[in-house]
């Protein structure tokens, strides 16, 4: 147990041992999962629980703390499995959700009875301390909300504002160093929450009207000193803007279309580019490849022929930013092929098919070996890009 402020203390677990987040995304450094508990004079309440593995963790961290209240700000069950535990050890304890919270508790867990369901704006007080309940649907589950304690300005985000990464020791970002933190957010946001940036906004401009001095996330350090960078991130992440730069993700068998990738990124370079990220599809995991897609404003995508078809890992790459429904890049498309030039064709319809560009996609193409014909088509490509990205 870690305070945070008077009265709320962290009581979260770190994860070290799970290998990928919802069986898809790597940890290398781990993750947390941040439980919070809130004491008034008349009631403790707990805010958000953890993954069912970490229960005994939780419980030793609450160091005797007997919850008047369970709050769920996100039913997700790296939050909320360990509900059922918790119910045993603490019967007295009611569950507190809005609707959909609610019915997610029943479907999970079969939990019905001793369960408070609160309103959008609604308060409960706890002697002293008030929490005071947000909606903010799709961030990214249809039933988060958030918790706000006004008399502390603090609020309980939920997945908002989190990370990959356990914690090393500190809680809060003022006592620790935050830059392992920075790049995993951008890609925790990129894979987890990037589809749902209008509902992020929409929240973001809810929330304008309070003061919070601090944010305490379901993953990752709470944030204080560093509230209004961080703020500023996912501001600007859930408005899709981004920063100069270009990503290029390519695949290649034989090296064809990888010489094409490496000639794409010498010209930018002497067009004055600097902030360039290249991805082999095949061997960068995707979390990767979407946080740079995510975090640059230049997007260049190049592939072989297979099969008649795209190339399967960059086919993979372009439909996870199609799900995301990522905007507002500047993009271009390249590829080879021996007979069947259709790598190039699927690129350019997939893109077409997305809201990610208005402008058009200037390409380039080679048969076998990279030909002195697209040399000549990827500089240009890049001198395009270059200018946009730069502009």
């Amino acid at each position: 147990m870690r305070e945070i402020v008077s009265c709320i203390d962290y009581v979260g677990v770190n994860d070290r041992t799970t290998q990928k987040f919802e069986a898809l995304w790597p940890l290398p450094q781990g993750v947390s999962y941040n439980s919070y508990i809130v004491r008034g004079s008349k009631c403790t309440a707990m805010i958000d629980a953890v993954e069912i593995s970490q229960c005994e963790h939780l419980l030793k961290n609450m160091n005797g703390a007997q919850p008047d209240y369970l709050v769920i700000n996100h039913m997700e069950p790296d939050h909320s499995g360990a509900i059922p535990v918790l119910r045993k050890y603490f019967p007295q304890m009611t569950i507190v959700g809005n609707i959909k919270t609610l019915d997610m508790v029943k479907n999970y867990y079969g939990i019905e009875d001793n369960v408070l369901k609160i309103a959008d704006g609604e308060e409960l007080d706890l002697g002293g301390l008030t929490l005071r309940f947000y909606l903010t649907p799709m961030i990214h589950w249809p039933e988060t909300m958030m918790t706000y304690v006004p008399e502390r300005k603090l609020l309980f985000t939920g997945d908002a504002f989190g990370c990959f990464g356990a914690l090393n020791g500190a809680v809060t970002d003022s006592d620790i160093d935050i830059s392992p933190y920075i790049p995993e957010m951008y890609r925790y946001y990129s894979n987890i929450v990037g589809k749902y940036g209008t509902f992020v906004q929409k929240a973001i401009n809810k929330l304008n009207c309070i003061e919070a001095n601090y944010l305490c996330p379901t993953h990752g350090p709470v944030w204080h000193e560093n509230l209004r960078y961080i703020s500023s991130i996912y501001n600007r992440l859930s408005k899709y803007e981004a920063e100069p730069g270009v990503v290029i993700v390519y695949g290649s068998m034989y090296g064809n279309t990888e010489d094409m990738a490496e000639l794409i990124a010498d010209q930018l370079v002497q067009e004055g580019v600097r902030n360039i990220r290249i991805h082999n599809a095949s061997y960068t995991d995707l979390s990767y490849i979407l946080s740079d897609i995510f975090k640059y404003n230049g997007l260049i995508i190049g592939a072989p022929t297979y099969s008649n078809g795209l190339y399967p890992p960059v086919e993979a790459v372009l439909n996870a930013i199609k799900v995301r429904e990522l905007k507002n890049r500047y993009v271009g498309a390249f590829g080879s092929f021996t007979w069947a030039p259709q790598s190039l064709k699927r690129i350019k319809t997939i893109l077409q098919e997305m809201s990610l560009c208005t402008e058009d996609i200037p390409t380039a193409e080679t048969k076998c070996g990279v030909s002195d014909t697209a040399k000549v088509q990827c500089i240009s490509l890049a001198k395009e890009i270059a200018a946009k990205v730069l502009s």
